[in-house]
Parts: C-alpha cells; structure tokens; sequence
C-alpha cells in the first residue's frame, strides 16, 4: 500500500444523471436514478480514490458494500458523491460514502474494497478459467 492512503482521504465525483443510470419500469414521468447505478457509481469514486494512491500494478476489488438510498434523484440533475476512508486493515479499505443532489442528501453508508495485485489476481483468474473448462 502507499502512504498517500490514510484515514480521511477523501474524494468527490460529481455525476449527472443520465437515462442508463435510471429505472424505467414505473414509465418515462418516473425515471430517477437507481440504485445499483448509485452503488456502481460510489464504487468506481473508492476505486478511484485508491488507485490514485496505490503503486502501479495494484488495484482493487469490491467486497461489502452497505448503503440507504433515502431520497430519488431526476433524470438530468447532478449528484456528488463524496468518499472517505474511515478504516484501514492491510488490505482492506473501508469507506464512509455520502450522496447528493441539488435538493437532497440521497445517500450514506459504507463500503469495502481490497487492494490487490493485478498480476497476481489475473493469474488466480486464468487458474479457476481452467478449472471450468476442465470440468
């Protein structure tokens, strides 16, 4: 891991809500953004926050992931989505994620990501592919 990866490193990403990043099964006049493009969308700003801390080669994996979705945001309007470290552990880096958007905080939680070796996970990877096809 890197020094620059500390307790209280944050990191914010701002978004405007696109029609893929919405439901549409309540119709056109109820599209808002959904969930797991919110979750999608707080893994990529962690995801960010550690790579740009970390040594080339290492990277990281999703591993828990704890939020509410508490208010719906509209087609067209901005979210900012701020990121903090709250834990180190190793590997392992635990985040306190928030949301918003213009009008509304729409999320807090957490999530959990852990550094790893990219050389070394797309070998475990090619190994179990192996496995697959040998079975």
């Amino acid at each position: 891991m890197s020094e620059n990866l500390e307790v209280g490193s944050t990191k914010s990403r701002k978004i405007t809500i696109d029609a893929d990043r919405t439901i549409d099964f309540m119709g056109e006049d109820c599209r808002v953004y959904a969930t797991p493009s919110l979750v999608r969308d707080i893994e990529h700003a962690c995801r960010d926050l550690i790579v740009e801390s970390v040594p080339a080669g290492q990277d990281s994996v999703g591993t828990t992931v704890s939020i509410a979705h508490i208010a719906p945001t509209l087609l067209g309007m901005e979210v900012t989505v701020t990121v903090t470290v709250a834990a180190l552990d190793g590997r392992k880096v635990a985040f306190d994620v928030t949301a918003s958007d213009p009008l509304d905080k729409i999320c807090t939680g957490r999530h959990e990501r852990f550094i790893v070796d990219v050389g070394k996970t797309r070998d475990r990877l090619r190994q179990k592919a192996e496995k697959l096809a040998a079975a």
